[in-house]
């Protein structure tokens, strides 16, 4: 799998060209060899880090945890004890988004459903919320 271009990368990954190269600039992925033609010329590493990278991404990962949970990858020989806090963290952050999540759900169903029963715009509980949020059900927004 030596030999790969960043096109071919791409293709393999699913990540676009321009996100590999911001990856390589931020300094998760190691720059790569240059061809004769001074195109990027990838192996079969840089294909698993970048696929890492990319399930990372899809899981929600900061770039950060991404950058710190890389470290650990590359340390193969130390305690999983690290990885698994920054998952744990990462797990209570999307469990508080979800809590948010929901309250805005409750919050717009409300919104919604005491304006289908006012008609008018003058009487319309979508507005008057938006334009006071004292009017919301939880001001926790």
């Amino acid at each position: 799998m030596s030999g790969l271009t960043i096109g071919r990368v791409a293709a393999k990954t699913g990540v676009k060209v321009p996100t590999i190269r911001y990856y390589e600039q931020v300094g998760l992925m190691p720059e790569p060899e240059r061809s004769a033609g001074n195109q990027r010329v990838y192996d079969g590493q840089a294909v698993k880090r970048l696929s890492f990278i990319a399930h990372a991404r899809q899981l929600g990962f900061s770039l950060e945890q991404i950058r710190q949970l890389l470290n650990l990858a590359d340390a193969p020989h130390q305690t999983c004890e690290q990885a698994n806090k920054i998952a744990q963290q990462h797990l209570r952050e999307i469990e508080s988004r979800m809590k948010r999540l929901r309250s805005l759900k409750k919050e717009l169903l409300n919104m919604v459903d005491v304006c289908r029963v006012n008609g008018t715009i003058a009487d319309c509980r979508v507005i008057e919320t938006l334009a006071d949020h004292g009017k919301c059900l939880s001001v926790e927004h």
